[in-house]
């Protein structure tokens, strides 16, 4: 089973190569950590040789996740090393800022060639992968080195089910290789035990993004809030997260929201870096005034759009809001967390795909916390919101 998994992952890998390499030279994208991917062991991480504890959080979604997980752990297990590894460039970012960069790497490609050496280097006493990533090279070199792997905040999409169903028969023996799942909930159990996690090995430990705290206040919110004190802007509609096919809707509904609030605000956080510019694009077809973040210099805002061209400062701007929208979640991607915007006690609006968050969206589920939209109603419920507010 396992050459023929390595097989296929190695001709997914040279099928797909002509446009990795199309989009490294023309994009820069999938350059950084290269080597790292391909089993080169950083120097900064193999200059400490003491036993560790690998974290692994793919984006910055799961690295936001894992935070307080490894404050705990580097101050319980002293004389470990806690070093966490990522799969996306924005997490990897992310993670070296929150963790340190000599702690934090790339996530190696799932053959045994490329995993060994990290286990060398890394002598790891436990592996904690959050949330659902079954690698079956990595689990079963971990397995054979008597190493204990836990997958913490562990669920099982709506969307996912039906694959890891017709998987069962496989995926059940790379399975017994992990130690311990901890669920997001009672129904993230039922279904791990469904495609053949051992029922002993399962565990309901909650989700870890409830234990998210509120990120230090980085300076442009304060030059954010001193804008729009001075020129009188609002309401302001932070719109996070958003993906391909939200912000045409969103910015319909601002051009409605400008007719009775001519002095609102949206600051608008694109999902993926690599959009930020075809977003642009966008608003500049669209003939609203806006501004992008990465060039603002305190220009009003009022009746304009800021676009949120940075990383990791999405958390702190939903402080601002008057109403949030979390964005993946009006065409079907599933939703992105709601914590951040809740944290503020800002109102909150999402989409109808929130499968991915289907618990948390259940629990703050109300007129007054979560409002579930479509694309139809999401102007009337917008204007609705701030009329309550007003």
């Amino acid at each position: 089973m396992y050459f023929l998994y390595s097989a296929l992952l190695a001709a997914a890998l040279l099928l797909g190569s002509p446009y990795w390499l199309f989009q490294m030279l023309r994009h820069g994208k999938y350059r950084r950590g290269l080597g790292e991917r391909f089993g080169r062991v950083p120097k900064r991480i193999r200059q400490d040789t003491s036993h560790s504890i690998w974290v692994h959080a793919v984006s910055v979604g799961e690295v936001l996740a894992v935070s307080e997980l490894v404050r705990q752990l580097r101050s319980e297990y002293r004389d470990h090393r806690v070093v966490i590894s990522t799969t996306t460039d924005t997490g990897q970012k992310l993670a070296a800022s929150r963790f340190g960069a000599e702690s934090v790497f790339y996530f190696p490609f799932d053959f045994e060639f490329c995993v060994r050496p990290y286990f060398a280097a890394l002598q790891p006493e436990l592996i904690v992968i959050a949330e659902t990533e079954f690698w079956p090279n990595l689990l079963r070199t971990a397995y054979r080195r008597g190493i204990r792997v836990a997958i913490a905040n562990a669920r099982i999409s709506n969307r996912s089910l039906p694959g890891y169903r017709r998987w069962k028969p496989l995926l059940s023996r790379v399975l017994r290789n992990v130690d311990l799942f901890l669920a997001q909930s009672p129904e993230d159990a039922r279904r791990l035990i469904e495609i053949g996690a051992e029922t002993k090995r399962v565990q309901v430990g909650g989700n870890l993004k409830f234990d998210i705290s509120a990120p230090p206040t980085p300076p442009i919110i304060q030059q954010l809030q001193s804008a729009l004190t001075s020129s009188g802007a609002g309401p302001v509609l932070v719109c996070g997260s958003t993906v391909d096919g939200e912000e045409a809707l969103l910015l319909d509904a601002f051009k409605i929201l400008r007719t009775s609030h001519p002095s609102a605000v949206m600051l608008l956080a694109p999902r993926h870096p690599e959009r930020f510019e075809r977003v642009a694009d966008q608003l500049r077809q669209s003939g609203l005034k806006f501004s992008k973040r990465s060039i603002w210099n305190g220009d009003p805002l009022a009746g304009g759009i800021l676009l949120v061209d940075s990383i990791g400062e999405l958390a702190s701007l939903y402080s601002l809001a008057d109403v949030a929208f979390v964005g993946g979640s009006l065409v079907p991607r599933g939703g992105h967390s709601i914590l951040e915007p809740a944290q503020y006690g800002v109102a909150i609006l999402v989409g109808p795909h929130t499968e991915n968050f289907r618990d948390m969206v259940e629990l703050f589920r109300s007129p007054d916390a979560v409002r579930i939209v479509g694309p139809a109603d999401l102007t009337r419920t917008l204007l609705d919101l701030l009329a309550n507010d007003d």
